[in-house]
């Protein structure tokens, strides 16, 4: 459980990726990337994404881009929270801070991608959904046969939308 100091909201900056590292990397199931992957993510994508810390430990991130070509559209490409910060809310919170964002006003709907078996993940965008007052649908996108050669679970391709944003 986390303490009560406050949690702040930031866009990430370089020098995050180490943190961000550390926090997917000691968050199972998640998908660890490259180190560097996380610099990239927290540089090129600082406007799309956000980091929560209270005091100087990052408790949670998300990674997320607008879709080429779809400025209206927000893929969350993966949410970590640390374990002290589970089951607070957090990551709802982390996504509503990334929608009020003035350079987000445009978005309308929200992709992520899900494993069958990651129950809070589908929790989390079913609660996201919801909190937007908007319906969620889901179809398969990468096949673990077809795509993962049997080396990772199938990837169901989540769609929330259309949502309006308060701006």
């Amino acid at each position: 459980m986390l303490e009560s100091r406050a949690i702040r909201f930031h866009e990430p900056i370089r020098l995050n990726g180490k943190e961000v590292y550390d926090l997917v990397k000691n968050s199972p199931p998640l998908d660890e990337n490259s180190m560097y992957c996380n610099f990239l993510q927290c540089e090129h994508f600082s406007d799309t994404s956000v980091c929560a810390k209270q005091g100087d430990t990052l408790v949670g991130f998300i990674s997320a881009y607008l879709l080429p070509n779809n400025n209206n559209t927000l893929f969350i490409w993966q949410v970590a929270i640390s374990k002290e910060a589970r089951g607070q809310g957090l990551a709802l919170k982390m996504i509503e801070h990334l929608l009020e964002r003035l350079h987000l006003k445009n978005v309308c709907h929200i992709e992520t991608t899900i494993t069958h078996e990651n129950q809070s993940s589908w929790r989390l965008f079913e609660k996201v959904a919801s909190a937007l007052s908007c319906e969620i649908h889901s179809s398969e996108w990468l096949n673990k046969e077809t795509h993962f050669q049997s080396q990772h679970s199938t990837e169901m391709l989540v769609k929330i939308g259309p949502f309006q944003t308060q701006h």
